[in-house]
Formats: structure tokens, sequence, C-alpha cells
């Protein structure tokens, strides 16, 4: 092999990247909780300027990570009464649509909740799908897991939700 056809290998290999994202929102009396696009019956919501969403939030900056592009503030700030209150499933699309536009495409989603409460595992298929959906993936490729976190810090003592996402993107 040349040097010439492994540098081309070399950049082929490169068009795969990863990106991480990380949300947080306390928890708020009187609204509604939604994780990965699942209205969970809870006494609690999320305090957000959308839906607050945080595990569809972390997913779209993992993604955007992936393609090298700022977060999701830069797209859908939270000072622009237009996203008040926006469904976080709709905006995830939108980000699937500025990667694809960039010529960026979604492989892989791995998510995980630190949570307390509520209990995520009976609601783990549906958030599946609803990001498998919004991001363009076959089920297999999206993964969520949950975990407390042991009573320690602000998500132990029940004071909110933490979410960690990483996503593989291939730029085609």
């Amino acid at each position: 092999m040349t040097e010439a056809e492994i540098r081309q290998l070399i950049r082929q290999e490169t068009r795969f990247r990863t990106g991480l994202g990380f949300d947080v929102h306390p928890f708020e009396e009187g609204r509604k909780l939604v994780l990965g696009g699942v209205e969970i019956d809870h006494s609690h919501g999320l305090e957000g300027h959308s839906d607050a969403d945080v595990v569809v939030h972390a997913a779209m900056d993992a993604c955007l990570g992936a393609a090298g592009l700022p977060d999701i503030g830069h797209f859908f700030p939270n000072t622009s009464e237009e996203f008040r209150g926006a469904d976080s499933l709709v905006l995830a699309r939108e980000v699937t649509r500025q990667l694809q536009q960039r010529g960026f495409e979604v492989i892989n989603l791995d998510v995980m909740v630190l949570a307390e409460v509520p209990k995520v595992g009976p609601h783990r298929d549906a958030m599946r799908a609803n990001l498998a959906d919004a991001f363009r993936l076959p089920l297999e490729s999206v993964a969520l897991k949950a975990t407390t976190m042991e009573k320690m810090g602000f998500v132990g003592r029940r004071e909110g939700i933490a979410v960690i996402a990483s996503a593989l993107a291939r730029q085609t």
C-alpha cells in the first residue's frame, strides 16, 4: 500500500466522530415531567424554558458535538419566546435536519439518566422509541439507562435530574 493510499484510508476512518452531551434541570412544582418525550406522572416537573426534557437536551448536545457544532442554546436560546414551552422532540428533529444539511448522520446514541425519582425503567422503551424517531435511528441504535446517585448530591437529595449522553456520527 502506498503512502497516499494509507493517508486516504486514514481520512476515511476519521469520518466518524463522537460527541458528549450533559444537561441538568431542577424539579419545579406545578409543571409536567417530560423525559425522553414521555410525560411521566410525578409530583414535580423540571424547571426550564422549553418542556425541560433533560434527556432530549443531553442527546441533542451530544449529536451537535459530534458534528463540531455549538450547543442547543445557540440554536434554541432560552431568551427567545419562540422556544418557550417548546416540545424538545420537535427541536431534536431540527437538530437532525441541521446535521444532515452539514453532511452528518447520527449512528448511535447512548443516554444515562441520573435520578433518584421517578423510576425510568417503566418508560425506557417509549423513551428509546422517541429518541430513535427524532434522530432517525433504528431502535437498536439507541441505548437508555438510568442510575441513582446513592442519595449523594442534588440528584441524590431529589432536587433534580441530570443526564449524560454520547453520540456517534458519521460524516456522509
